[in-house]
């Protein structure tokens, strides 16, 4: 990240500064107690944060993307899953999503998304279903929940195994309950940028299935279950004490920093009124809490100009992202067919800065310089 913005778009070290004493408290434990992997302190996170998404089982892991790899195992394993299923994903995600079904051996089948939110559109879904659909992997992206009633009953009636992409809506809410808790099972991430994040990367399953979760958490440990019995061909992946440790900290703080994350959208969302970009869809006011705002992105036909006025304005901005999974080299083989609406995100999609640390007066000249700018 660029030192000279005066406003940064996101500032780790002083997010971060906002949890000390107790950070460094933590760390010094940790480093003294002799117990770095597999401790109580892990195991505290585990409990904690089922207890948090309001599900029976929670594993700890090395990241996300090992989170939604070994989901996508347990059920190949599990004899839920073939080689060669399709899963439903939205068009509009992180390649990580894509590379989670493809590295399993299973077909990513993309779903374009829904403008105004970013999410996946759940009337183009059933469009997508095939004799060979088993999964719907739903990413609630930018932190807003992507989950509703109609993909309820999609998922019921063609009988699709739900899998959360949680890595971003983290304390998201749907009806009274968390994003992590309304499917079948939920991949986190807890990679430093995150809203609850990490000092390293660390993810986690949520999950209600037992099973499943026993699964999961062989197939972290090389495979086993016991020590020195592999019962599948496994990888490992641990969350270790420290990050854990870390986690313990902030997670009571996750609440009280989605609502202000949630302060701050709102007033951009009020208070933005150029014309030469579009904002994001507003949240009805009894739902505030099913956007926690990871990210505040707009759409801009002439970003790159954008940009220039921002930074010459002292703003840091990013852009979520540069090209979609569809689109990478990767699979320059398949064919995905057309995908307009997603390309069209790709191409003007910005993130403005929004994130626990920024003060009001920094808000203020954030809407102030994107209200001056003239297009040019």
């Amino acid at each position: 990240m660029k030192e000279n913005y005066p406003i940064k778009f996101l500032d780790l070290k002083a997010i971060n500064q906002a949890f000390e004493p107790e950070l460094t408290k933590t760390l010094i434990e940790i480093s003294q107690s002799g117990q770095y992997v597999n401790g109580e302190i892990s195991a505290k996170f585990e409990k904690n944060f089922a207890t948090y998404t309001g599900t029976e089982h929670c594993i700890s892991l090395g990241n996300g993307t090992n989170a939604l790899e070994l989901i996508l195992r347990a059920y190949l394993f599990m004899g839920i899953l073939e080689k060669g299923d399709e899963i439903l994903v939205p068009a509009n995600t992180f390649f990580a999503t894509f590379l989670a079904i493809s590295n399993q051996g299973f077909v990513p089948v993309p779903v374009e998304p829904d403008p105004t939110t970013f999410n996946i559109c759940a009337k183009r879904i059933e469009q997508k279903i095939t004799g060979k659909s088993r999964a719907l992997l739903l990413v609630h992206l930018f932190g807003r929940n992507a989950f509703n009633e109609e993909i309820e009953q999609l998922v019921d009636k063609h009988q699709l195994k739900l899998i959360e992409d949680n890595a971003q809506g983290v304390g998201c809410v749907f009806n009274g309950k968390k994003t992590g808790s309304l499917g079948h099972v939920a991949a986190h991430s807890f990679y430093p940028t995150k809203n609850l994040a990490a000092l390293g990367d660390a993810g986690a399953v949520t999950t209600d299935d037992p099973e499943l979760a026993s699964t999961i958490r062989a197939l972290g440990n090389y495979g086993g279950k016991e020590k020195y019995v592999f019962e599948y061909l496994g990888t490992h992946s641990k969350m270790d004490e420290i990050q854990a440790g870390i986690l313990n900290v902030k997670l009571p703080c996750l609440d009280k920093n989605n609502r202000y994350r949630i302060e701050i959208a709102n007033a951009y969302l009020k208070e933005i009124d150029s014309i030469h970009l579009t904002l994001p869809k507003a949240v009805e006011q009894n739902q505030a809490l099913s956007h926690t705002w990871h990210l505040f992105t707009i759409l801009v036909p002439e970003r790159e100009k954008l940009i220039k006025h921002l930074f010459e304005m002292g703003i840091e901005t990013a852009i979520h992202y540069p090209i979609p999974p569809h689109l990478q080299p990767v699979y320059g083989q398949m064919d995905f067919g057309k995908l307009p609406i997603t390309e069209k995100i790709h191409r003007e999609i910005l993130s403005i800065p929004l994130n626990p640390v920024l003060n009001k007066k920094e808000v203020k000249t954030i809407i102030e310089s994107i209200n001056n700018w003239d297009g040019k």
